[in-house]
């Protein structure tokens, strides 16, 4: 049998662990149930992972990363605040619906985190509210505007509207509601802004 390099075996455990917390929960996530979803023995978990705590880790920073490649729109030239923020927020919306597992088990890993009293919570969200303010100032350059309050109230308003958002369509599925919810979003939080 071919070896499998480490970085592959993470991998495999990382989407592995996404779809069975999706599917059942954090609290059936064993680690014997993410091998066994992997198709993996657990001798290649302990080589590939110091501690299940550290594979729930790097399934945040995995999410974040992904959705932070949502967010940017591809073109930011001669659009409105109000266009790069809906832009920002469909990205987003469009990352949800295709994986909602991923979503669902984020939200699964913060309570846990809230719980446990690890810091992967706060750290989730310190990301998620940076990821949001370096949007926000990058909005506001390519439109020669401004924030009328600041910028960082702002992210966190951004933040709370797309947990909003997640936690939403999670429920219902309604596409063309949260594509309405997103346009309104994004007038609201473009009010806050003005002209240079």
């Amino acid at each position: 049998m071919a070896r499998i390099p480490v970085e592959e075996r993470r991998e495999a455990l990382i989407d592995a662990a996404f779809r069975v917390i999706g599917e059942q929960g954090l609290s059936r996530a064993s680690t014997r149930a993410i091998v066994a979803e992997a198709g993996m023995s657990l001798a290649s978990f302990h080589y590939a992972f110091e501690s299940r705590d550290q594979l729930l880790e790097l399934l945040i920073t995995e999410v974040l990363a992904s959705e932070q490649r949502a967010i940017l729109p591809a073109n930011l030239k001669g659009k409105s605040l109000t266009a790069l923020l809906t832009e920002g927020l469909q990205g987003y919306l469009n990352h949800l619906r295709a994986d909602p597992g991923r979503e669902q088990a984020m939200l699964e890993l913060t309570q846990y985190a809230l719980r446990s009293a690890l810091p992967l919570a706060e750290g989730q969200y310190v990301q998620y509210t940076r990821f949001a303010l370096e949007s926000l100032e990058l909005a506001a350059e390519q439109t020669d505007s401004e924030w009328t309050v600041p910028t960082s109230v702002v992210a966190r308003l951004l933040v709370a509207l797309t947990d909003g958002f997640t936690i939403s369509w999670l429920i219902d599925r309604d596409d063309a509601h949260a594509r309405a919810s997103v346009e309104a979003a994004a007038i609201a939080i473009a009010s806050l802004a003005k002209s240079k």
